[in-house]
């Protein structure tokens, strides 16, 4: 059995052949997903989702490229939308001065609250990092020198620096098809010394599709794909991978294994 630990099931992509698009992730070995909350006024599509599939868990959360247009999020308010069985974590929330689509200070605001949150209640915090390694860094260890805190970096593609810092502190690695890439060899080079109790694979479905199904809409099933070439990388065979990070993924989100 894999987890998909990142995707946005409520994503417009979806609409036309949603039920065909959980069956072939059955038969591909997906047991569970994580759908993951973009905008908190969307917040309820997402649960609703979630509470409709046995499998399905989500999250609740301001993507950084929505920071400006969304309210600005407390802790408090927050805590007070995971308050269901489904809800698992909070994201996905980080830095992206890739598009900055947000101004940078608002996305760090809106950042600190989901921290916030994670720390006090506990639950993992869904990260979401480009081209922001030195202020993600400046702000991860802040806030945890505030309080610990856990959670994952999503989609990882940063240095090997970040991913380091990231792991002395406690946080997971999460893997999606960018790790297929031909271009990602310097990534793959990080992946090999991430150790495998440490790594989550996912899909960010509708997008970043793994080879061989680049260029095609993304979707849960090809976690396969992408868990394959990361048991390649890690020298293990694909079940001793999908064992490792399926125990990751309950590790990490404890409130899934209550659920």
């Amino acid at each position: 059995m894999l987890v998909d630990s990142h995707c946005h099931l409520d994503f417009p992509d979806f609409e036309g052949d949603f039920d065909d698009v959980l069956k072939r992730a059955r038969d591909a070995g997906i047991g569970h997903m994580l759908t993951i909350c973009t905008h908190v006024t969307k917040f309820e599509q997402v649960r609703a989702i979630a509470e409709a599939h046995d499998n399905i868990f989500c999250t609740v959360g301001i993507h950084p490229h929505n920071a400006a247009d969304e309210p600005e999020v407390t802790p408090e308010h927050l805590i007070r939308m995971a308050d269901h069985g489904k809800v698992i974590g909070f994201g996905e929330t980080g830095l992206d001065y890739f598009y900055d689509h947000s101004p940078r200070d608002v996305q760090q605001r809106q950042f600190r609250a989901h921290i916030g949150a994670a720390r006090q209640a506990g639950l993992p915090l869904i990260i979401h990092t480009r081209d922001a390694d030195d202020h993600m860094a400046d702000i991860l260890k802040d806030e945890h020198g505030k309080g610990a805190f856990t959670g994952l970096l999503h989609c990882f593609s940063s240095s090997r620096n970040l991913a380091k810092m990231a792991l002395d502190l406690g946080l997971y690695i999460s893997l999606s098809g960018i790790v297929t890439f031909k271009t990602a060899d310097e990534l793959r080079d990080i992946v090999g010394d991430v150790p495998l109790d440490r790594i989550l694979v996912e899909t960010d479905a509708p997008y970043l599709a793994p080879i061989p199904k680049r260029g095609k809409r993304n979707e849960p099933a090809f976690t396969a794909h992408t868990a394959a070439k990361v048991a390649e990388i890690k020298g293990v065979s694909l079940e001793e991978l999908a064992q490792a990070t399926t125990d990751n993924f309950f590790r990490l989100f404890t409130k899934a294994k209550a659920a």
